[in-house]
């Protein structure tokens, strides 16, 4: 796997299709790492150029707890690869870097595909007494310096989303995940310090004039579900689509559904 030394870190990075072809940047969500792209990745490289990366503090990616902006980061991965614009695909924590990047650097971004994410600076929202039972668990794993369980819990909880338990899941499904979420359990004792963007994404988003795609699960957790009704309302060209019978991860969960979804999306937009 190539790594890109940038200042304070090694980022790992792939890459696969034509680089003359219309890119596309993956990114992963706060329980994963680039791997969970794979399903995706050699339907969109058919089309497109597919860069993806592993963010400081998860998977193969080393640093050495310097600030950082993720910002940067992406950008100096296209800056290496010599990709001027893309569209950012983004789950989770990814989603919002994707809507952060489109408004500090605007040239930058021909798209964005946010999966389960926010914009930066959202308001914190109340929980159910379910998700409060779960993050109190989170909070006790973290409390007792338990990674490996707070990463189980953690992926177990996102992976499920609201209403639903890991039994009532694909078992295949949960392996994988558990799987993708494993390599972070590394990282747990690092400081990881990236600098936000200021002002922050919320309440700009009417600043993102381009073609957007704003997907979620149904059982995902309700603050994200609000995420999504906010940035599918907020963003002046926006799509939106809701998986049945997924939560966080609906491209892991329902593969088949999530790839024509995207490749649909990107095809009709030109991108």
């Amino acid at each position: 796997m190539p790594h890109l030394a940038v200042p304070g870190a090694e980022l790992a990075y792939e890459s696969a299709g034509h680089a003359s072809a219309p890119a596309l940047v993956l990114l992963h969500s706060g329980i994963a790492t680039m791997r969970m792209w794979e399903p995706q990745v050699p339907a969109l490289a058919t089309g497109h150029f597919v860069v993806r990366l592993d963010a400081r503090g998860f998977g193969a990616t080393r640093h050495d707890g310097a600030p950082f902006s993720d910002r940067d980061d992406v950008r100096s991965v296209l800056d290496h690869l010599g990709v001027e614009r893309a569209t950012m695909i983004g789950a989770g924590r990814g989603g919002t870097t994707a809507l952060d990047l489109a408004l500090e650097s605007p040239d930058r971004v021909t798209g964005i595909v946010t999966v389960g994410s926010g914009p930066s600076g959202f308001p914190e929202l109340p929980l159910s007494d379910e998700e409060h039972r779960r993050i109190d668990e989170l909070d006790a794993a973290f409390a007792a310096s338990d990674w490996r369980r707070l990463a189980r819990l953690e992926t177990a909880m996102w992976a499920a989303g609201s209403g639903r338990l890991e039994d009532d899941l694909d078992p295949e499904f949960v392996a994988l995940v558990h799987e993708i979420a494993a390599p972070n359990v590394a990282h747990a004792e690092e400081a990881v310090s990236p600098e936000p963007l200021e002002p922050p994404a919320y309440g700009r988003l009417a600043d993102i004039r381009i073609p957007a795609l704003i997907l979620v699960g149904e059982y995902d957790l309700g603050p994200t579900r609000a995420h999504y009704e906010h940035v599918l309302e907020a963003l002046p060209d926006a799509t939106g689509f809701s998986f049945e019978d997924a939560a966080h991860l609906p491209n892991l969960e329902r593969p088949t559904e999530f790839e024509l979804v995207l490749l649909d999306w990107l095809g009709e937009r030109g991108l």
